[in-house]
């Protein structure tokens, strides 16, 4: 006989969600994504959530061949969108009265069960990502009397309603970490900052001569080409792009003489242009580099960008290229006109565009991590994954640092001799940098690629566009009571480029940062 626990009826319970989920008419119309689902959340039943992983998910569930690589084929990223997007309409409609909801956090593949209070739709517990004899760690332990588990669900909404309430005075004060204090006051200027990830609102992500949709390694999906009037769509065969962990994305351009004209919402919002030079350069078919591209880029008219040549913004070719640029509005007849054009018979050149809701007067906070999958701080802000940078080497680590209650956000770190290329807009800024230090576990990864290695010195130096932040600074000395070490500078302005050029180089072992955070003051 059979006896029933609170792990095999919570389990019983999650199956009956996913059967739930997976006969909705969203998914009944969506056989792709329901297979996905299926595919993800048999995968935690099994026990088997260490195994979700892009190339498993490409190989498994949408029958990728054993070459697979994510790099070039994006599948996994945007089918997994696509199922995030269509998981939430169904739970602000259909399922909107389900005790469980189903989810896939961003940046990751492995479904998680949310158990809701079934007047409000608030959660009651924490979130599940497995059956309860997996409970995630820092859960409480699963007893064997469901009475007392049932008692624990009601005082653990108890215990959830303060922590709403809490969370909410938090928002209202909106504290950040500090130099030397874990957290301080916004400065002045960010009023409009959201707190929860970007701000919300209508965003248009364009992939300029390509023709499918592509998402990125901050999970962000960009549409095929659309919009656009003349030119030509190029595909490059070309290998490293420098600055990005998306080389695909700047394979593909629109070229020659051409406009797009994209219908937006009244509002402001941020223009971000995206360009790499693919064709003049040392690995290219092309010859030249500086001066064989000048190009004009125009806004309902005004000129953004003029006499512009993308190798010498970028310093070099096939080097990623990012064009920011605030206070943007849509015309009168509700569009926004972009024109693309070049001088003496040359060809303009566009990777992708993208519109974002925008704050005015200042450029939207920039927050970049080390590592590949993008992240929600323990504060609720968007990290993106690492972006702008060349040189150097990533490391991930399993020993948690000191001195931080969001141990995972240091778990991380570009190391060796690199430099950053973050772009903003004419002002002055504040840049934080975050460190975590880790004493006798130096390079020893996840992957133990170095275990055995001896301990390596990390004393460098640092500089924005020429200007010394920290010299011969020593982490190790640095991080004494605790293993997180930040420091934050304060009037920063950009380049003539419109760059903030960080450079960390080595003194004495390697250099590392673990996450940049750039605000405008």
């Amino acid at each position: 006989m059979t006896v029933e626990t609170p792990e095999t009826i919570e389990l019983a319970e999650q199956r009956a969600e996913l059967k739930t989920v997976l006969e909705s008419r969203g998914f009944v119309r969506a056989p792709t994504l329901a297979n996905l689902l299926s595919y993800l959340c048999e995968k935690l039943f099994a026990g088997e959530a260490n195994q979700i992983k892009e190339y498993s998910i490409a190989v498994e569930a949408f029958h990728r061949s054993a070459s697979f690589d994510q790099d070039s084929d994006s599948i996994v990223r945007v089918e997994a969108n696509r199922l995030r997007r269509r998981l939430t309409e169904y739970y602000q409609g259909e399922g909107s009265t389900n005790r469980l909801h189903i989810t896939i956090p961003v940046g990751q593949y492995v479904p998680r069960f949310e158990r809701r209070n079934a007047s409000d739709g608030d959660p009651v517990s924490n979130a599940l990502s497995g059956p309860a004899n997996a409970a995630p760690p820092g859960a409480p332990a699963v007893h064997r009397s469901l009475a007392l588990a049932r008692r624990l669900g009601w005082i653990a909404g108890v215990v959830c309603v303060a922590l709403a309430l809490w969370y909410s005075w938090k928002l209202s004060h909106q504290l950040r970490p500090a130099q030397s204090e874990p957290e301080q006051a916004p400065p002045n200027g960010l009023a409009f900052e959201p707190p929860l990830g970007p701000p919300g609102g209508e965003e248009v992500r364009i992939l300029a001569g390509a023709g499918r949709s592509f998402a990125d390694h901050a999970d962000k999906l960009w549409s095929a080409d659309q919009w656009f009037t003349g030119g030509t769509a190029v595909k490059s065969s070309i290998g490293h792009i420098a600055r990005t962990l998306d080389p695909d994305f700047y394979r593909t351009s629109r070229q020659g003489q051409f406009r797009y004209d994209i219908p937006l919402r009244k509002g402001v919002y941020e223009l971000h242009l995206y360009f790499a030079e693919t064709l003049y350069g040392p690995e290219s078919s092309g010859t030249g580099g500086e001066g064989s591209r000048i190009m004009t880029v125009r806004a309902n008219g005004s000129v953004l960008l003029g006499d512009f040549d993308v190798v010498a913004d970028a310093g070099a070719s096939s080097t990623a290229d990012e064009k920011l640029f605030t206070g943007i509005e849509p015309a009168a007849d509700g569009k926004l006109h972009l024109d693309f054009s070049a001088e003496n018979g040359q060809q303009a050149t566009l990777s992708a565009i993208e519109i974002l809701p925008g704050i005015r007067g200042h450029i939207r906070p920039v927050r970049i991590l080390a590592r590949e999958t993008p992240y929600y701080s323990n504060d609720s802000h968007w990290w993106s994954p690492d972006n702008y940078f060349e040189g150097g080497q990533l490391a991930a680590y399993t020993a948690p640092v000191r001195g931080t209650d969001d141990p995972e956000l240091y778990e991380t770190e570009r190391w060796g001799n690199f430099s950053y290329a973050i772009p903003v807009t004419a002002g002055r800024y504040s840049v934080t940098l975050y460190f975590a230090a880790r004493h006798g576990n130096w390079d020893e990864p996840s992957s133990d690629a170095l275990e055995g290695k001896p301990e390596v010195a990390h004393e460098f130096n640092v500089f924005c566009n020429g200007q010394t932040l920290l010299a011969a600074f020593d982490l190790t000395k640095e991080a004494r009571d605790s293993d997180v070490v930040i420091r934050r500078f304060e009037g920063l302005e950009p380049n003539a480029q419109g760059k903030l050029n960080l450079s960390f180089v080595p003194v004495r072992g390697y250099a590392t940062v673990t996450g940049i955070e750039v605000l405008p003051q």
